[in-house]
C-alpha cells in the first residue's frame, strides 16, 4: 500500500442526509421553494414514493469546477443507506406570463434577446426586445416582453427588417404522401 491510502472507511450509522448540487443560476429558486413545507422532495432509487425533506444546509461558495452548490437535506426518518442514490425534486410554483419558443426565434444582438413580433393587420413585423429565463430542450422560456397569444416569427428571423410584410407559412394540400421535408419559402409566424 502507498503512504496515504485508506485502508478502512468508518461511518456512523445515524441520521442521514440527502447531499446533492444545484447550479448557481437556480439556486436562489430553490432556497425559496424549499421554505414552502413539502416543497422539496426525495425519491429513492428503487422506490417509486417521495418523502418530504427539509433544507439544513448550503454551501457558502460554489465549487470552483462546476459552479455549484452543495445543499445538504434533512432525510427525517426516510429508510436510505450510506452512499444510496436518490432523485430530488423540486415542486415549482406555476408561473403565469411564461411563453415557451423554438430556438431559433430568439435573435441575439449585443447581448440582448429579441424576437419579431407580428402585426396581423399588416402582416408586418417589428423587433421586441424579451427576456429570457432559460432553455427548455429546443425551446426558449421567455418570461418577459410577450404575452401569451402574440405571434412571432419563428424561422428566417436573422434577414427580417423592421416593418417588412410576411405571411404565415401554410402546409400544401396534397391527397398523395406528404413531402419529407417542408421548407417555408419565406419567414414564418407562430402563436
Amino acid at each position: 500500500l502507498a503512504a496515504g491510502t485508506p485502508v478502512v472507511t468508518v461511518a456512523l450509522d445515524g441520521p442521514r442526509d440527502i447531499v446533492f448540487s444545484v447550479p448557481e443560476d437556480q439556486l436562489a429558486r430553490v432556497k425559496a421553494a424549499a421554505s414552502r413545507p413539502g416543497a422539496l422532495k426525495v425519491r429513492v432509487w428503487g422506490s417509486d414514493k417521495t418523502s418530504p425533506l427539509v433544507l439544513r444546509e448550503v454551501s457558502a461558495a460554489a465549487d470552483p469546477a462546476t459552479r455549484t452548490f452543495l445543499i445538504k437535506a434533512d432525510a427525517g426518518k426516510l429508510d436510505v443507506r450510506l452512499g444510496q442514490s436518490a432523485t430530488v425534486v423540486l415542486d415549482l410554483p406555476e408561473v403565469a406570463g411564461i411563453v415557451k419558443l423554438p430556438l431559433a426565434a430568439v435573435l441575439q444582438q449585443s447581448g440582448k434577446s429579441s424576437v419579431w413580433l407580428l402585426d396581423t393587420a399588416s402582416m408586418t413585423v417589428k423587433p421586441v426586445p424579451v427576456q429570457v429565463g432559460g432553455a427548455d430542450g429546443n425551446e426558449v422560456v421567455i418570461v418577459g416582453g410577450l404575452t401569451v397569444g402574440q405571434e412571432v416569427v419563428v424561422a428566417g428571423v436573422h434577414v427580417l427588417n423592421a416593418g417588412q410584410k410576411v405571411k404565415r407559412y401554410v402546409p400544401p394540400r396534397t391527397t398523395a404522401s406528404p413531402p419529407a421535408a417542408a421548407v417555408p419559402a419565406a419567414p414564418t409566424a407562430s402563436r
